[in-house]
């Protein structure tokens, strides 16, 4: 029987995507060689699409701060009749013949919907959701309109629009000097906790949405709430079943809040405790809650739902990613793990979900 030719779609034009390679690097290690032949197609920071590393060793070779070389040897993107993925060199075109994609660009242009509308439009089938869930997911500020309007409890904020940023910010401080410090202020469309500020004092806040705005020109200014980090991972069910949940795990913090050093450089700062110290009902509340989450966003694939616990035992949604963090040590996999499905397995389910999806609106 013939492999499957799975394209592992990584790197990309945001600052996540060196974090985007190591991702690639720990899929291809797990992958089963018996089921899948691997197809690294690298997206560089100017946005070329090229020929990828062939081994994990040579992906993960310079660490998270290698970047990408475009070259004289690009992929292409067909459509129409050609559509699929094309290697281009020295004037000749090869198809690639990929069956599918697992898309692993963390940030804009990778988990925004345009990388998901790119391959529904190359008629490429890949792991994940949709273009609707990607968008709404990526976008801090529509992702608390559509909690909301699914009766999902989220911490108040104020978005800082960037039209009425530059119309009235005055206007946007002061709305924000109803909620209660700290604040967290967020780009709206960025990952990985880059140019988020931590905000103790109002008159620092200007500074902070001026920063976050360097990311991303629409910010998100957030109640910060006081008590526990818990996250979940859910995965789409087969056929009309519903979306399964994982048991849940805890960001235990040995410094103030969890940023992109503590995340990738400075590990140090911080541990995952799997399964979390959290009361059953709470915790029954809190999966019955996440897959409310995928759904109220249409997902398909994955998500990982990220819970405030409050001190005072409220549960509010921080917000879901739809490309978690995706290593063999990363949060998403390391839950399903202590679920029963280990990551070579998870895998399969994910590529096999992404094969079944019929093609077209859905």
């Amino acid at each position: 029987m013939a492999k499957t030719r799975v394209a592992l779609i990584y790197g990309g034009v945001s600052g996540e995507r060196g974090v985007s390679r190591l991702t690639a690097a720990s899929v291809m290690r797990a992958m089963d060689a018996e089921k899948y032949e691997a197809v690294p197609v690298a997206i560089a920071p100017d946005g070329t699409w090229v020929p990828g590393e062939t081994t994990p060793e040579a992906l993960e070779a310079g660490g998270v701060e290698r970047e990408i070389e475009p070259g004289a040897t690009t992929v292409r993107v067909g459509f129409g009749r050609d559509r699929g993925l094309f290697l281009i060199s020295d004037g000749e075109v090869t198809n690639l013949n990929v069956d599918v994609a697992f898309p692993l660009v963390h940030g804009p242009f990778g988990e925004d919907g345009t990388m998901q509308g790119l391959l529904e439009m190359a008629g490429i089938p890949y792991v994940g959701d949709g273009v609707f869930a990607s968008a709404a997911g990526m976008d801090k500020a529509y992702m608390k309109v559509v909690l909301e309007g699914a009766g999902i409890p989220v911490a108040p904020y104020v978005v800082a629009e960037p039209h009425r940023w530059n119309r009235d910010s005055e206007g946007v401080l002061q709305e924000a000097t109803k909620l209660q410090l700290p604040l967290y202020v967020k780009p709206a469309r960025a990952g990985s906790s880059i140019g988020i500020s931590r905000v103790a004092d109002f008159a620092d806040l200007r500074r902070a949405v001026e920063e976050a705005r360097k990311v991303d020109p629409k910010v998100l200014i957030e109640e910060g709430i006081k008590g526990r980090e818990i996250e979940c991972a859910v995965l789409q069910g087969r056929g009309d079943a519903s979306a399964r949940a994982s048991v849940l795990g805890e960001i235990v913090l040995g410094v103030q809040w969890y940023d992109f050093s503590t995340k990738y450089l400075a590990t140090e700062g911080f541990r995952m405790a799997v399964p979390a110290d959290v009361p059953a009902e709470t915790a029954a509340d809190m999966r019955d809650m996440a897959v409310r989450v995928f759904e109220a966003f249409g997902c398909e694939g994955m998500t990982r739902v990220d819970f405030f616990l409050a001190d005072d035992g409220r549960i509010f949604v921080n917000e879901h990613n739809t490309v978690p963090g995706f290593t063999a040590v990363s949060m998403y996999p390391v839950l399903w793990e202590h679920t029963g499905l280990p990551y070579s397995a998870l895998i399969d389910e994910l590529i096999e979900l992404a094969l079944a999806k019929p093609a077209g609106v859905h």
